[in-house]
């Protein structure tokens, strides 16, 4: 087959060739000559292109729904082991049905629980607020601070007042204030669509399973199951331990916090879990930010916090982590500090959070087909 552009047909031999002339370009295989037009081969590639481009427009319009299936998919996957643990004494419904009750029971247990408390206690700040800011005035540590620095403090002060007193500026902070109301309800509207669709994907996780080794050979089949099978097991246990770590975290927070007199023990405990969900980064963050907070109690309180944090981080990280973590997934340290700061540079926290279970998928793969393939592979003969 030719594929020549413009000119006429020339006598050719049978072995495939390019070449340039005064009418255009050549190209001979097979003996066979087909002409296409460069206005026609133009306006296909053109085509092409406009096609790409309204798929990658229509993928970034749906960016944050791939994000809540993607999300949904990877948590169905971590309540899929306990599905199958309670599936050994009851049918599979009665276990999906078991775990949807108890996780819709827990985030409304928490919802329940944490809102009224941080009501409460975001109500007694605003309310001591006064008496806490005259308690830090009068502090000895403060004089000091402002006789040290006192231009500065009152350059700072005048700049918060003119800012203040142009109306300007406050349409501004009222547009602020709106914009955080609607991230807000946007994230409660987030948080809702995920725990749905984690519901439906757990509940249809086998189904999806099959449908996906559909569209591999049926001579494969069995392979891709099981190395899918696999993948899953990888990710089902990486999400349960790293929550695992995340509620002792919480739970121990809340007590310490409790004890010690921190401002808003119960969003500072929330905090703990929340960061420690992150790999590497979020437990020292979740730290950093209680402490800070915790200078509203006093300088005291946030030290003893600082100094509480940094003995629990070698904890997890010498005791807990590897007890937890070693049974869940094995990658290396070095895999597992690039997967996240790899993740974390391309996806923000969520793709930190996922690039652990996707490292260790990798792994997997790679050692139940790459390594198998290539040990298959002999030398050829000479």
């Amino acid at each position: 087959m030719r594929i020549q552009f413009g000119g006429a047909r020339r006598p050719q031999d049978e072995s495939t060739r390019v070449s340039g002339a005064d009418s255009g370009t050549s190209l001979l295989v097979r003996g066979t000559t087909t002409r296409i037009r460069p206005f026609s081969f133009g306006l296909v590639g053109t085509l092409g292109v406009m096609v790409a481009l309204l798929i990658g427009a229509i993928v970034g319009q749906l960016a944050t729904v791939l994000i809540y299936i993607g999300v949904a998919l990877f948590l169905a996957l971590g309540l899929d082991p306990i599905v199958r643990f309670i599936e050994r004494k009851l049918p599979r419904p009665a276990a999906v049905t078991i775990v949807v009750v108890v996780v819709v029971l827990v985030f409304a247990g928490i919802v329940l629980a944490i809102i009224p408390i941080l009501v409460q206690q975001v109500a007694n700040l605003v309310r001591d607020a006064p008496s806490i800011v005259e308690d830090v005035t009068r502090s000895d540590w403060f004089h000091q601070l402002t006789a040290q620095y006192r231009d500065t403090f009152d350059k700072a002060a005048q700049g918060v007042l003119t800012f203040l007193q142009d109306p300007s500026n406050l349409t501004q902070i009222g547009g602020g204030l709106l914009a955080v109301g609607a991230g807000i309800a946007g994230g409660i509207t987030g948080v809702t669509i995920v725990l749905i669709l984690t519901l439906y994907f757990m509940a249809s996780l086998r189904s999806m399973k099959r449908v996906a080794a559909r569209f591999v050979p049926a001579y494969q089949r069995k392979r891709f199951t099981e190395l899918l099978e696999d993948v899953s097991g990888a990710v089902g246990r990486y999400v349960i331990g790293q929550v695992s770590l995340a509620l002792i975290n919480g739970v121990l927070s809340l007590v310490f916090l409790s004890i010690v007199g921190a401002p808003m023990p119960a969003l500072l405990a929330l905090i703990a879990f929340v960061g420690s969900l992150i790999p590497l980064v979020g437990t020292l963050s979740g730290a950093i930010i209680n402490s800070l907070i915790s200078l509203f109690a006093s300088p005291l309180t946030a030290l003893v916090t600082l100094i509480y944090y940094l003995v629990y981080m070698q904890v997890e990280a010498y005791i807990l982590s590897p007890r937890i973590m070693s049974k869940a997934v094995a990658v290396p340290g070095a895999v597992v500090v690039i997967a996240a700061v790899g993740g974390g540079a391309l996806g923000g926290i969520l793709g930190a959070l996922v690039a652990i279970p996707i490292a260790a998928s990798g792994i997997i793969i790679i050692q139940k087909v790459l390594f198998p393939a290539q040990d298959a592979k002999t030398e050829p003969p000479r």
